[in-house]
């Protein structure tokens, strides 16, 4: 490592498959780009709304070591949640009602996150009367800096397009 920059202390949050070696394949790359580990928190009980594994690995490394070890993450194919200097700057919250199950949540999540600007960070399903009724769902979502409208203009749509409600975070801190 370069003594002309200082080494600091990174958290990323990974999301894996839950399959024998993935936590192995995700470790690798920050071995083999000068990265130090301090910690992982391997949330095996927890799943993301894709279906993986959140996995959140503590870590020393210069900023330039550490953005070799975020590219080569990337590059085997890990997915970066959150990373750095790339960490999400707002947090919204918006509830969708409506046929949530028929409409296939997992892809309304999916469609969401894949705008570029969001990560979804909870979800919770209320479906008090079964998965043939109506049903609500609280999405927590992060957002990089600047992309709020972004996200909720791509919820919005995919809302619209599958005749869901959508209740959105009320502007300038929630004054009536």
């Amino acid at each position: 490592m370069s003594e002309s920059e200082p080494v600091r202390a990174y958290t990323v949050r990974l999301e894996l498959q839950d399959e024998p070696g993935e936590l192995l394949r995700a470790l690798e790359p920050i071995a083999d780009n000068g990265g130090n580990l301090l910690s992982i928190f391997h949330e095996r009980g927890n799943i993301t709304p894709r279906g993986h594994i959140p996995v959140e690995v503590d870590l020393e490394a210069t900023p330039e070591r550490f953005e070799e070890v975020v590219d080569a993450l990337r590059e085997n194919g890990v997915n970066v949640v959150r990373a750095g200097a790339e960490e999400y700057a707002e947090e919204l919250v918006v509830l969708l009602v409506g046929h949530l199950v028929d409409t296939d949540l997992s892809d309304t999540l999916s469609r969401i996150e894949d705008c570029g600007g969001a990560s979804i960070d909870d979800v919770a399903l209320s479906a008090p009367d079964g998965t043939d009724e109506l049903s609500s769902a609280r999405i927590r979502m992060d957002t990089h800096a600047g992309a709020a409208e972004q996200a909720l203009t791509t919820v919005r749509e995919v809302a619209d397009e599958k005749g869901l409600d959508v209740v959105e975070p009320l502007a300038g801190g929630g004054d009536a």
